[in-house]
């Protein structure tokens, strides 16, 4: 029998999309810390709530498995949490979405922009991604067969995408835009005024638009405005959003997406096939955080990421680094370019040399090279020494 490992090994079975994907960028730091062993190192690299998803979300959970509530659910969700969902929504951010049939509940809100893509993308489709932005959008695009084209965006625009750098994309194999506001990494937002003239070109040109908005309620200075809020956008957007991030029920992996009957249709069709349904458990306990306790303790973590978000900020400034104000999120992102380093060598270096690990801007695509993503979604005190080291180490530099 032949040798399958000889002739290039197995990797001449695998598929050309599967390995032309190249590894995370933020995976290879935290491979450096891990190996470093050093447990005096301050994280800021990991997008994740430092807080513990709240006790009465913990315990509805827990209480769903001991009346034996293990079974699938409906493939679209719990119909209750759809309803609560789409209540949800309508007080938060004003928009009425039908929990029948016009949302999905997913496993997470990555498998929600991976079912919107799929159910959309074919081959040769171009979709247009402002950068710097979660580094998940490209490589999905490629494994559904479409193509990525990333849209630079700016410090000196506060990281917001502009109409005219979207006219100039456009092409005729355009056909979705992704967008991220509030955003990771660069906690950037845009207001209902700003999105006006970006809808218009949406409808001119055909779009539809995926608009993830997991860090909405991360939103500091007035109200998260919803794309699919605008005028006539509704059923050209897909809503992508969950309870990770305001909930701090990351590991729960609950989110949901909504749109228009026929878009939600077919992912539910993609969904059936490959999920079935999203877990159980976390959907009851994702119905539990909606509750008015769950709300309140979603209120305390937001107030608690402000304070510290104003500390990262004028920290970087007091230090010497330029930082524009994050709006939401909890994302900070100077610039290292006084340093003369790459955002790869200082991260690495920073990571090595001051014991704080950061995500180097570059791995977020264009216009993320020298800067450094900073999490801040972690203690006062841990932040606070975050930068004490950071000042120490560029110190060090001069």
């Amino acid at each position: 029998m032949a040798d399958p490992t000889g002739n290039g090994g197995m990797q001449r079975y695998l598929a050309s999309r599967a390995r032309a994907i190249p590894p995370s960028g933020i995976r290879r730091f935290f491979d450096l810390v891990n190996a470093s062993k050093d447990k005096d190192i301050i994280s800021l690299g990991v997008g994740e709530p430092d807080f513990v998803t709240p006790w009465r979300v913990r315990d509805a959970a827990v209480y769903s498995l001991e009346r034996g509530h293990t079974q699938y659910t409906p493939n679209a969700g719990l119909p209750e949490l759809r309803e609560a969902i789409a209540q949800y929504l309508s007080n938060e951010f004003h928009l009425s979405y039908d929990p029948g049939k016009e949302m999905m509940v997913t496993v997470g809100g990555s498998e929600g922009i991976d079912l919107a893509l799929r159910a959309l993308i074919e081959p040769g489709d171009e979709i247009l991604v402002p950068e710097p932005c979660y580094i998940s959008y490209s490589p999905i695009t490629s494994l559904s067969g479409g193509v990525a084209v990333g849209i630079e965006t700016f410090a000196e625009h506060q990281f917001k995408l502009t109409p005219e750098s979207l006219k100039a994309a456009i092409t005729p194999r355009s056909k979705i835009l992704v967008l991220c506001y509030p955003s990771n990494p660069t906690g950037a937002i845009m207001t209902y005024e700003e999105m006006l003239p970006i809808a218009k070109i949406v409808e001119e040109n055909d779009l539809i638009v995926i608009s993830d908005e997991i860090y909405a309620e991360l939103t500091f200075n007035g109200s998260h405005t919803s794309f699919a809020s605008l005028p006539g956008m509704k059923d050209r957007t897909i809503l992508v959003s969950g309870f990770s991030k305001a909930f701090a029920m990351t590991g729960w992996r609950m989110g949901y997406a909504c749109g228009h009957p026929d878009l939600i249709s077919a992912m539910l069709k993609i969904h059936q096939y490959t999920i079935m349904s999203a877990p159980t458990m976390g959907q009851v306990a994702a119905l539990e955080a909606l509750t008015k306790g769950g709300m309140e303790e979603k209120d305390r973590m937001m107030e608690s990421y402000n304070q510290r978000r104003r500390l990262v900020v004028q920290g970087f400034r007091d230090m010497g680094l330029e930082c524009h104000e994050p709006q939401g999120a909890f994302y900070a992102f100077p610039s290292v370019r006084s340093t003369g380093l790459t955002s790869e060598q200082f991260a690495e270096r920073l990571l090595l040399e001051g014991k704080v690990a950061a995500v180097p801007g570059h791995v977020f695509g264009k216009g993320g090279e020298g800067f450094l993503r900073c999490c801040y979604a972690t203690s006062v005190s841990q932040l606070t020494e975050a930068l004490e080291r950071i000042h120490l180490f560029l110190r060090s530099l001069e």
